[in-house]
């Protein structure tokens, strides 16, 4: 297996918040219970989890994406992640395609340089 990098922070740029609205809107992202199905199936290419998300969610998506070796980060609020795509109360996100995780990554790797 390949070693990954999963990130704990914060400090995700803004920016990110748009293009988790352009990957909502091109049909490249899943919320809701659409996130643990694309961990299973290995869609998911990057996962966001709320900050605010309850630790016992935290630790149950961590672990699922640990297992199955999908990077994930943790940041934003559910309010921040919720308002970006469009929907309500979104504790974590997936994102199913891989130009786009990158994209959100190589942001990441930038803010925190």
């Amino acid at each position: 297996m390949s070693s990954m990098k999963q990130y704990e922070t914060t400090s995700l740029s803004p920016q990110v918040l748009n293009r988790l609205g352009i990957s909502q809107a091109a049909g490249k992202l899943a919320s809701g219970e659409q996130v643990m199905k694309s961990i299973r199936s290995k869609d998911a290419k990057l996962v966001i989890i709320a900050s605010d998300a309850s630790d016992r969610t935290k630790k149950q998506l961590t672990n699922k994406c640990t297992f199955y070796n999908i990077q994930f980060v943790i940041s934003f609020t559910i309010a921040e992640l919720s308002h970006a795509i469009g929907k309500t109360n979104r504790v974590a996100v997936s994102i199913l395609d891989s130009r786009f995780a990158k994209m959100i990554l190589k942001e990441n790797e930038e803010v925190m340089l």
